[in-house]
């Protein structure tokens, strides 16, 4: 297998929307109406500043993988951080690298960005994507919470 990544294109947005669809399921946000597909995709395609980014894994023409991350301000990093909201690979692409390899595509381009500061979450059950985590990066003691809804 030889994993390209890549920025996400106009051309990726059915097999993009499969994956993202396997995302949010697995998050347990099933049923997601198409408007909100529509929307995440325009959003990456318009490739404003300050909005996200999209990342796609590809071998010979196959969508494996995607991740979304964007840049943000921080008081305590002038130069600000870097947030890798979604990270997700198809189940016949587990364990075999493209998720790491998405993540080193982020790191590279915060470094090429001058924002060497990436994080991310996960849910405590993400057990198989933790593992990988714990190769790539230092898991820190926060604890987050949400404004209830």
């Amino acid at each position: 297998m030889t994993v390209i990544i890549r920025a996400v294109a106009e051309k990726d947005k059915e097999p993009w929307q499969r994956l993202y669809d396997g995302y949010h399921r697995y998050y347990e946000r099933p049923d997601l109406p198409q408007s909100f597909f529509d929307q995440a995709f325009d959003r990456l395609i318009a490739k404003k500043p300050g909005d996200f980014i999209g990342l796609v894994a590809e071998d010979d023409g196959k969508l494996l993988g995607l991740t979304h991350y964007t840049y943000h301000a921080h008081l305590w990093r002038p130069e600000g951080v870097c947030y890798l909201q979604d990270l997700f690979t198809a189940e016949d692409a587990r364990g075999k690298g493209v998720g790491r390899a998405l993540i080193q595509a982020v790191y590279h381009a915060a470094d090429a960005a001058g924002v060497p500061s990436v994080y991310w979450l996960t849910q405590e059950f993400n057990y198989a994507g933790r593992m990988l985590y714990d190769q790539v990066a230092t898991r820190t003691p926060f604890i987050r919470y949400n404004r209830p809804l």
